[in-house]
């Protein structure tokens, strides 16, 4: 393991702080296209790889995270289980490609050491609870529902934050799911 604990030793010293640029769910996150487009050429350059497998197991599913030395196929494997879970507007497949991709993004980081800004996950253990607020969603136009269509097609918003900001009739959940 000599060879990859070199070389990731070298990528985590060069790794940039990964911006949270998405905003869904009344906060904001590094999503994994950013994600990917700051660690790719540091990776290439260490001589490292990533990849993530989803499996099934009795227990659920789970990704299998696994960081590899190129060269001399050295690996490190990392396993996180994805809970079932029901968001609120997403059928159950959306709900799952959620899960899915979120457990990928918190993952990777935890494997490579990524920093995505402030760490502010604990911050709420300290202040007073506060009275959750229910905002009111808009509903979406069939005009501004296909120009979100494109957005997300072309990379500028995602589908996370399309749901989270948007009340979405059943025909446009049904055209999301295709995506």
């Amino acid at each position: 393991m000599k060879n990859l604990f070199k070389a990731l030793a070298k990528f985590q010293n060069e790794v940039p702080t990964i911006h949270k640029a998405t905003k869904g769910y009344g906060y904001s996150y590094a999503d994994l296209p950013t994600i990917f487009g700051v660690i790719n050429p540091l990776l290439d350059k260490h001589g490292l790889g990533v990849t993530q497998l989803l499996n099934s197991c009795d227990e659920g599913d789970e990704i299998k995270t696994i960081i590899f030395h190129i060269d001399s196929g050295e690996t490190l494997e990392s396993i996180t289980r994805i809970p079932k879970a029901t968001l609120k507007g997403m059928n159950e497949y959306q709900a799952y490609g959620s899960g899915v991709t979120y457990y990928r993004r918190y993952s990777l980081s935890c494997a490579l050491r990524l920093v995505t800004d402030i760490d502010n996950d604990a911050s709420s253990v300290h202040s007073k609870p506060s009275k959750p607020s229910k905002p009111t969603k808009k509903v979406l136009s069939n005009d501004r529902f296909i120009k979100a269509l494109e957005a997300i097609k072309s990379g500028n918003t995602s589908i996370d934050l399309l749901i989270s900001t948007f009340k979405l009739t059943e025909e446009q959940t049904q055209e999301l799911s295709k995506i």
